[in-house]
């Protein structure tokens, strides 16, 4: 029987930064961090992947985990930063939150130095929607 999404992996060019957006600007738990060099035992049965090392941490918010992970090997293909959102691949992540009014007005929220996602249009990450008889929600573009 399944109960739900257990967790989403996302693969970064600079986990630092992933990790200042989701854990310090939006408050995501962080659950564990690691990482694994070339020749690590069972890293390419369980990635699919020859020769590969990374660093990764997974974090959590309310029942939603993320897993972020920053490659070293084998090099990763860059993404087309402006890719359309018809593109194969993750093109957002929906918070929902009790109040975005509220999320908005949190001075910690709007700080210089986490720069927010842009969706692969350009615009701004944050996209609010109401929905008839919901709370609303705060979707960030992939990064």
């Amino acid at each position: 029987m399944i109960h739900g999404i257990h967790h989403t992996a996302i693969s970064t060019v600079d986990i630092e930064r992933s990790l200042r957006f989701y854990r310090d600007l939006l408050g995501f738990e962080m659950i564990y961090s690691s990482a694994w060099e070339i020749g690590t035992k069972g890293a390419g049965r369980i990635t699919g992947l020859k020769d590969s090392a990374a660093r990764l941490a997974r974090l959590k918010a309310g029942n939603a985990c993320i897993e972020i992970f920053q490659y070293s090997s084998p090099p990763p293909k860059s993404a087309e930063p402006m890719r359309p959102v018809c593109d194969h691949g993750i093109t957002h992540i929906c918070l929902d939150v009790a109040d975005i009014d509220a999320e908005y007005e949190q001075p910690e929220k709007c700080r210089d130095d986490v720069p927010l996602p842009t969706t692969g249009n350009g615009r701004p990450a944050s996209d609010l929607r109401a929905r008839p008889g919901r709370k609303r929600c705060r979707a960030f573009g992939s990064d």
